[in-house]
């Protein structure tokens, strides 16, 4: 498992080991001592899958504490476009995102602390994403920030993505109060 730190203080992407013969494949999805030596050091407590299809854009959302979750977020069938956004008000990247493309295929992992907002795109019909979450989802702790807020100025590569209600009603950074 190789786990790569990104342009952002937490962000990382992590690389599976993933051995594939005539038979298919196996991969270590999670390893508690492997995240130790890096420093993730989380007690995962909820898993969430959701299936899409094509063009759904589902973000960009966190959970203010003291219900914050951190993410460990990957692609069983598909591909999506997953974007991580900083909201700790003390880090030198505050309103910074970055972005990685996870697909059924590369087989990688997001790990989104906490204090990130996080959104994905789908880019394959019939796209199954999975969440490994450090806390219990808690209704009165969610927000978001909108998908396509001019401050952030994401490059998610369509004008027109498919959306809830919530995430297209959802408040523009420059009216955003971090919790974080």
């Amino acid at each position: 498992m190789e786990i790569i730190k990104t342009g952002i203080a937490g962000l990382l992407i992590v690389k599976p080991q993933v051995f594939e013969d005539h038979r298919g494949y196996f991969f270590e999805s999670y390893n508690k001592e492997k995240f130790l030596s890096q420093g993730i050091d989380q007690n995962f407590v909820q898993d969430n899958e959701s299936k899409s299809m094509k063009g759904v854009l589902r973000g960009l959302h966190f959970q203010a504490p003291p219900f914050a979750q951190g993410k460990l977020v990957r692609v069983m069938k598909g591909a999506v476009l997953d974007v991580a956004v900083d909201l700790r008000k003390q880090s030198p990247t505050y309103g910074k995102w970055a972005s990685i493309e996870l697909t059924e295929s590369n087989k990688w992992m997001y790990w989104v602390p906490p204090g990130f907002a996080h959104g994905f795109l789908t880019l394959e019909d019939n796209t199954v994403f999975f969440y490994k979450c450090t806390n219990v989802y808690n209704k009165m702790s969610e927000g978001s920030i909108r998908w396509n807020d001019p401050d952030l100025g994401i490059d998610w590569g369509i004008s027109q993505p498919l959306l809830s209600d919530k995430d297209r009603e959802a408040p523009l950074f420059k009216d955003f109060t971090s919790p974080f």
